[in-house]
């Protein structure tokens, strides 16, 4: 029987949320102070509608003080009119490139307002993890680093050999099974134990990187057991639903499926358009790797180096950590370091 686990952590700067399955991670929420209260999934509220696009049955309405939001349009919802109010509920956050998707839940009156925020980080980890309360102090940070570090890999390896590799893309995200040298006389039952695994890791990975959409799989082999691989895909994907959609094996060996996004890719937090480590995010790390040793040694002296653009990021956090570990530490910028690089050394 499967196990899921709750971590939580409050850096500096940030609360992180981790939920592990079997010990694997398998989603990571972050919250940071500066964050849009309203571009996020779950946000109810009244908005106002500003314009209404007939030829993409869609409109753009507008929450007080935030983005435009794409509220798409059904023939069963009432006739609105620009300049009108609707209730709405952001079903999908911004995501570079796109703006954010709202649900019609029915014509709003009086102002545009917030009826209700998102949920915090603690809350959709109790969402997650219904028993227990989420286990916090340094085992919570070894969990974040390590959720961390595992949604920024591109290949993982499959139980028994193999792997597979999950890449996204504008229009979908393309997962490709890899035999490997998995042992086995065998060649076709290799083939289907690797692909039977890959769901299960596949789904593991795609919650944990918050990707969604379009979802195309690559099986290995020839000659697919289409009812049981199908089977296999609903029980790997039950904890997404509602609204996963599972298409027919094709005759080239592909997979395809819809998985619904349940809130920003956390690699959008991590990374920016062209896959380079981004610096606030890294300075975050590095507040967390200068607490680290700060409550190993509570005497000692610390220098931590980074890029100069990481070291720009960190100002913001170093009041804050001071606070907690006293002035007993000191951030360098090293002209010419990429954005990942960090070092931390007593001193």
């Amino acid at each position: 029987m499967s196990e899921r686990r709750a971590y939580l952590y409050k850096g500096v700067g940030e609360t992180v949320g981790v939920v592990t399955l079997d010990g694997r991670p398998e989603r990571l929420m972050v919250s940071w102070p500066d964050d849009d209260v309203l571009d996020q999934d779950g946000v109810r509220g009244v908005a106002r509608i500003r314009r209404i696009e007939k030829a993409f049955a869609s409109a753009f309405v507008q929450l007080p003080g935030g983005q435009d939001v794409l509220l798409p349009l059904r023939p069963d919802m009432p006739r609105l009119v620009e300049g009108g109010l609707v209730e709405i509920e952001i079903r999908t956050a911004s995501r570079r490139g796109k703006s954010a998707v709202a649900r019609f839940i029915a014509e709003g009156e009086g102002e545009p307002r917030i009826l209700e925020p998102a949920l915090t980080v603690e809350q959709l980890l109790r969402l997650h993890v219904k028993s227990g309360s989420p286990t916090t102090g340094p085992a919570a940070l070894e969990a974040v680093e390590a959720a961390e570090a595992e949604a920024l890999e591109t290949v993982f390896p499959l139980p028994g050999g193999g792997d597979i590799s999950v890449e996204p893309t504008r229009a979908l995200v393309a997962i490709d099974v890899d035999l490997g040298a998995r042992e086995g006389a065998d060649a076709k039952r290799a083939a289907r134990q690797a692909n039977m695994a890959a769901l299960g890791l596949a789904a593991r990975i795609l919650r944990l990187k918050g990707l969604g959409g379009i979802v195309i799989l690559d099986l290995v082999g020839r000659g697919h057991d289409g009812q049981a691989l199908t089977t296999a895909a609903r029980n790997a994907f039950a904890p997404d639903n509602p609204g996963v959609a599972i298409g027919a094996i094709s005759r080239f060996g592909t997979l395809e499926m819809t998985v619904p996004r349940r809130g920003r890719s956390i690699l959008d937090r991590l990374l920016d358009a062209d896959g380079r480590a981004l610096p606030e995010a890294v300075a975050r790390r590095l507040a967390r790797a200068l607490e680290r040793e700060g409550r190993a040694d509570p005497g000692g002296r610390f220098s931590a180096r980074c890029a100069p653009s990481v070291a720009e990021a960190f100002a913001p956090l170093d009041a804050a950590l001071a606070d907690r570990l006293g002035r007993r530490f000191a951030v360098l910028a090293v002209e010419g370091w990429p954005v990942d690089r960090i070092e931390v050394s007593a001193t």
